[in-house]
């Protein structure tokens, strides 16, 4: 008989697919978007939440960055390791021109590495963003591979949607009659690459060539994209063809290697072991709440879990075992996954489709470190009721990213973009510790230390000890010597591999109590604040190399004067 779907789970997918796609969406919001009753958007929501994908301000519904593992896991189980991703930015970097890896996705096609140069005219597409087929380089490269039933879908798509409006990443503005897709890839076939002369909008040019997997199909495509005021889109071609041909046999030959090495992962005698951590979605359903909806978050382990499929895919037994599901549970939810477009089988193997990316990842990727950071720091500062803020070390100076403040008679008045000195300030000597010995000691030189109050701790000596030791308790203090009366604890924010890449503090006024009766009040929460910001920080960076340290905030804050109290 035919397998039942999953309810829950499609109306669990079509809530995010409509959160994705709104702007300040509100439960109602959602009701008409999906259809659904009141009552299913409000328990869908609330499963949402409690899962770690949505957050609730006010009124509002916001996805949140967790919920970029499930692109993470479609973007592994295609292949894209930190090798990949670094090799398209040193590309980028070689040639000075944005590069991009894209895989096709129905008649579209979508990004799933993106380098770009900044640029005041630079492109502006995220990964997960898709086009059409019709209007960019990679998509002639990718219908070259179509069968009839594919370019039949395509022109009903094209007569029922001539505007585009089904692809959001294209630019605003009145539509253009569809390029020859069919002429574009008899030129493609014929040379092996394919041009995009300003099919998206006026000015923007791209050069691709395909990425081919051992069955000689095309299985990314790689693009350099410039503008018309840096070159002619012939011009582009001349310049980049050769190292994107070059560039591309590169990544062919990784293929085969990960293909070869995951072949013997799956098959070699610990295959399901290897396949990915138990987990008990539904083991505490009791303890969840009547609204929590338990074959939503089933499924959603489920997509998950399909982030090991490298190569041809997972077998069930071993998705089963990754999530601790029944194997007709994990079977039912892989049937909905395959019937909403996230998932397909060729035989026993099961594999996620790019069609997951769809799920908030282009919006969330577009999030910096001041955007991840902010929900955190309010509600620290309503947990701790004093003002909280995220800084990055910028030259000798600290730099203000993100802020919530607190309303009280008294409390630190300072705006995102202000700046300080590091070594008087707790953030800042939080950020000094994280830094090699050699780089601290040439920063610290670089800008004396001088008393800014009389409790200054100036001493070169004396510093780089304090600096050592905020290193190994993992976090430091400043008690009144940036300003007067003035009192701050900070801890560190680390990437994925352990450096630090920004500081957290509370600060407020001194007072009476001792020091150390501030740093056991606050640090536990400091701490627990700091790991949910890593977290978040990992989840969107993992397959995001734009979002990198010096890149976490807007490049009008490094303009910004020193603050002096």
């Amino acid at each position: 008989m035919p397998e039942e779907s999953v309810r829950p789970l499609e109306r669990g997918l079509a809530v995010l697919r409509a959160l994705a796609a709104g702007e300040q969406v509100r439960a109602g919001d959602l009701v008409r978007a999906t259809g659904l009753a009141r009552s299913t958007v409000d328990r869908v929501v609330a499963t949402l939440t409690r899962l770690g994908y949505v957050r609730e301000h006010g009124q509002e519904l916001h996805l949140t960055p967790r919920l970029m593992e499930l692109g993470n896991a479609y973007l592994a189980a295609s292949g894209l390791s930190g090798e990949v991703a670094a090799r398209t930015a040193r590309l980028a970097d070689e040639l000075d021109e944005s590069v991009s890896l894209a895989v096709p996705d129905g008649n579209g096609v979508r990004f799933v590495t993106q380098a770009a140069r900044r640029r005041a005219m630079s492109v502006a597409f995220r990964i997960g963003d898709l086009l059409p087929a019709e209007r960019c380089a990679p998509g002639a490269l990718f219908a070259a591979e179509w069968d009839e039933a594919q370019w039949a879908a395509w022109r009903a798509r094209v007569a029922t949607d001539p505007e585009g409006r089904a692809f959001p990443a294209l630019p605003p503005g009145p539509a253009s009659p569809p390029p020859d897709l069919a002429g574009r890839v008899e030129r493609s076939r014929a040379s092996g690459w394919a041009l995009d002369d300003q099919l998206i909008e006026p000015g923007l040019i791209a050069t691709a060539v395909p990425v081919r997997d051992t069955a000689g199909r095309a299985r990314y495509a790689l693009s350099a994209v410039s503008h018309t005021s840096r070159h002619t889109a012939q011009g582009l071609a001349d310049l980049v063809l050769p190292r994107l041909r070059e560039e591309a046999a590169h990544l062919e030959s990784l293929a085969a290697a990960q293909q070869h090495a995951d072949h013997a992962d799956m098959t070699g005698p610990h295959a399901e072991e290897k396949s990915g951590p138990r987990e008990q979605p539904g083991a505490a359903k009791a303890a969840l709440g009547p609204d929590f909806l338990q074959s939503l978050a089933r499924g959603l382990s489920v997509l998950r879990a399909l982030g090991a499929a490298h190569g041809d895919g997972l077998p069930l037994t071993a998705i089963a075992a990754a999530t601790g599901l029944p194997r007709a549970t994990a079977r039912r939810c892989l049937h909905t996954l395959e019937l909403e477009g996230y998932a397909a089988h060729d035989g026993r193997l099961h594999r996620p489709l790019p069609r997951i990316l769809e799920l908030g990842y282009a919006r969330l990727s577009r999030l910096g470190l001041p955007d991840i950071a902010e929900p955190h720091l309010r509600q620290l500062t309503g947990r701790v009721h004093q003002s909280a803020s995220v800084t990055v070390l910028d030259g000798t100076d600290i730099l203000y990213v993100a802020r919530a403040a607190t309303v009280r008679v008294m409390s630190v008045h300072i705006a995102p973009g202000t700046r300080f000195p590091a070594y008087p300030t707790a953030m800042g000597r939080v950020l000094l510790a994280g830094l090699p010995e050699q780089e601290r000691a040439r920063l610290l030189a670089a800008a004396p230390p001088r008393p800014l109050t009389r409790r200054t701790l100036t001493d070169p000596a004396a510093l780089s000890r304090l600096l050592d030791r905020a290193a190994a308790d993992g976090y430091a203090t400043a008690d009144e010597e940036l300003e007067e009366g003035l009192r701050s604890v900070a801890v560190p924010i680390e990437d994925a591999r352990g450096q630090v890449v920004a500081a957290l503090n509370v600060a407020q006024h001194a007072g009476t109590a001792p020091l150390d009766q501030t740093v056991g009040e606050l640090l536990p929460a400091l701490r627990e604040t700091a790991a949910a910001i890593e977290a978040d920080l990992h989840t969107a960076a993992r397959f995001n190399g734009a979002l990198m340290p010096w890149r976490t905030y807007p490049p009008s804050f490094g303009g910004g004067a020193r603050s002096r109290t």
